[in-house]
């Protein structure tokens, strides 16, 4: 992604454009990285639980950390029926889970655990980060390409590239944006398939985890969570947005048939 943004800077400003891109992808970095995390906890109107209020969640999410040799990050809790659950949190020493009412309903103590061990990978794998990092970038590609495609409306093209009638860079900025979300996306399904792999090593259950992502896929589909925005889809254990068609394949999740498949070839080899 970085290499994408500064040949992008670089090839519609020059020196000066590949610059401004990286000082763009640095200030937009640094905020999510402080701040991320509040902004999407008051966006779905999380509530942090304490250890009495929620005993069961505390004492899954208690062990798991143990398991997995991290800090014990705070819950919180969302409102709703939608069962679903993501990570957030700049690092694990200021990590965060929160899981919808309607997950603390549907699932087993087993699927549950399964369930926050696949967010504690995410954790342990800093993939909060990661991903914060490319939609970032993703994003200041997406701006930088709508600023040169203003700034060649208002004959802003370089002297250098006349001879070509702008065709190079029409193409350009076409493409940035949608080879920007490609691999943001590929990314992201990366992240799932490890996080399932974690949480199939912390628990020593792949078949619970399996479970679990069936019923929440199946809920998902019935029941989408109606506050759920394009840009915090990828956090959540499975794709809080329904849609069929060119919508699959542009999405944040791996297949759930492919990773119920994987986690059965988990449980396979521990038999």
């Amino acid at each position: 992604m970085t290499i994408l943004l500064v040949l992008i800077g670089s090839w519609l400003g020059g020196s000066n454009g590949m610059i401004f891109a990286f000082l763009i992808a640095a200030a937009m970095n640094f905020g999510s990285y402080w701040m991320s995390d509040k902004i999407v906890l008051m966006m779905y109107k999380a509530k942090e639980v304490s250890a009495s209020e929620s005993p069961k969640l505390h004492g899954i999410v208690t062990r798991v950390a143990s398991q997995a040799q991290l800090p014990v990050p705070k819950l919180y809790i969302i409102p709703g029926d939608t069962p679903n659950a993501f990570a957030t949190g700049r690092n694990p020493e200021h990590a965060a889970i929160a899981a919808t009412e309607g997950i603390l309903r549907s699932l087993s103590d087993d699927e549950l655990e399964g369930v926050i061990a696949h967010e504690m990978a995410h954790v342990k794998n800093r993939d909060i980060l990661t991903g914060t990092i490319v939609a970032t970038m993703a994003g200041a590609i997406t701006m930088i390409a709508r600023m040169a495609g203003w700034s060649m409306m208002f004959g802003g093209n370089r002297s250098d590239r006349k001879d070509s009638g702008g065709a190079g860079e029409l193409l350009l900025l076409m493409l940035a944006p949608i080879a920007a979300t490609l691999v943001q996306l590929a990314i992201s399904r990366s992240r799932e398939f490890a996080a399932d792999e974690g949480s199939a090593q912390m628990t020593g259950r792949p078949l619970s985890l399996a479970n679990a992502l069936q019923k929440l896929e199946q809920s998902a589909a019935r029941l989408p969570l109606e506050q759920a925005t394009p840009s915090t889809a990828h956090m959540f254990i499975v794709n809080p947005l329904t849609g069929g068609g060119i919508m699959k394949l542009f999405s944040t999740h791996p297949p759930t048939e492919e990773r119920i498949a994987r986690l059965q070839h988990i449980a396979m080899g521990q038999a």
